[in-house]
């Protein structure tokens, strides 16, 4: 059974009033600007350039426009002065709660029963969308079959203004032809705008959003107009199960024990790299490539995580699933269509 609507105050797991939300404003990318992203992240490896890069050091240089980056900082330099210089500006909130105002498609938190194998995840968000800034809430009850878990996917949404950012999600899949997605996200209060200063700052919470893939797909593809890729990966069964367990877990327990949100650490792509790294240790390598998760997706393929029997370049043609999400946005087999 599903609810459609929100009203507040919130219990992040109770009942809403069924009504009709339109209108809020257009969520900010994962992000904030890009372009304030990239000053301030760029502007934090300066700080620690020791000496000029020679021209086989170039990283990501048309993503990130630059000549080169230097060798000597390391990731955790990096991202330790990155955290270093925005946190003087001190942190917004002392505790986070999972009790606010929230964004209407933000409202409620899912969270999963198991019994045996069996596994049933309360508030599946299922929005219908009008526009990018109208839309029918609805959250529903599901009940999944972890023996009939088959497969899981690589979502890869990349910024428009700067594709070294971009969104990650998974969704998995089932023998019955059944998806579910699952995405990491800022968690906004209403007519909250993201920043990237505030992203460090424990001004946001941090959600799971459980959902169908014609919610969190359709609304990237036909309403924001991003760019989709879904990247098949070569996790056996047994890891897929495992994996969407991990996931289930972390996602109780967010609804038990709220966390802040920050833009390094505790993100979309950090997340899934700390449940891959569950399962199988230092199976990813943190580095630039999950600070800049537009690049997530080339570490995946050099990891083997996701197919490599075609160049990169040609696997990352035939992941690009947009156009296939538009032609087929209405269609009931829509999950089935996108991965023609």
């Amino acid at each position: 059974m599903g609810q459609i609507g929100w009203h507040g105050p919130f219990s992040p797991i109770g009942k809403s009033k069924p009504i009709l939300e339109t209108g809020g404003s257009s969520p900010p990318s994962a992000f904030g600007t890009p372009a304030a992203y990239r000053r301030n992240v760029l502007h934090c490896v300066r700080v620690f350039a020791i000496k000029p890069a020679s021209s086989k050091d170039v990283l990501a240089k048309d993503a990130l426009h630059l000549t080169v980056l230097p060798k000597a900082p390391t990731f955790p330099r990096i991202l330790g002065a990155c955290l270093a210089v925005l946190a003087v500006s001190g942190c917004a909130s002392l505790h986070p709660s999972n009790y606010r105002n929230w964004e209407p498609n933000q409202a409620r938190l899912p969270y999963a029963e198991f019994d045996g194998h069996r596994v049933t995840v309360r508030n599946v968000r299922r929005c219908g969308y009008l526009s990018d800034k109208e839309y029918v809430v609805q959250y529903v009850d599901r009940t999944y079959d972890l023996d009939k878990l088959a497969t899981v996917d690589f979502i890869v949404i990349p910024f428009k203004q700067w594709r070294a950012l971009a969104h990650t999600m998974l969704s998995f899949g089932f023998d019955d032809g059944q998806y579910v997605v699952v995405s990491v996200e800022v968690r906004r209060e209403r007519g909250e705008e993201y920043s990237f200063l505030d992203g460090v700052r424990r001004k946001y919470e941090i959600m799971y959003v459980v959902g169908d893939e014609r919610d969190l797909i359709n609304l990237r593809a036909n309403y924001r107009n991003d760019e989709v890729y879904l990247y098949r990966t070569r996790a056996t069964r047994e890891a897929v199960r495992d994996l969407f367990v991990k996931v289930m877990a972390r996602v109780n327990k967010l609804a038990a024990e709220p966390e802040f949100y920050n833009t390094f650490t505790n993100n979309c792509t950090t997340n899934i790299v700390r449940h891959i790294n569950e399962l199988a240790p230092n199976r990813v390598p943190y580095g630039i490539h999950v600070l800049l998760p537009g690049l997530s997706d080339r570490l995946a393929y050099d990891l083997g995580l996701i197919d490599t029997d075609l160049p990169f370049e040609e696997t990352k043609r035939r992941a690009k699933i947009t156009h296939l999400a538009r032609i087929y946005q209405h269609a009931p087999d829509f999950s089935a269509k996108i991965r023609r």
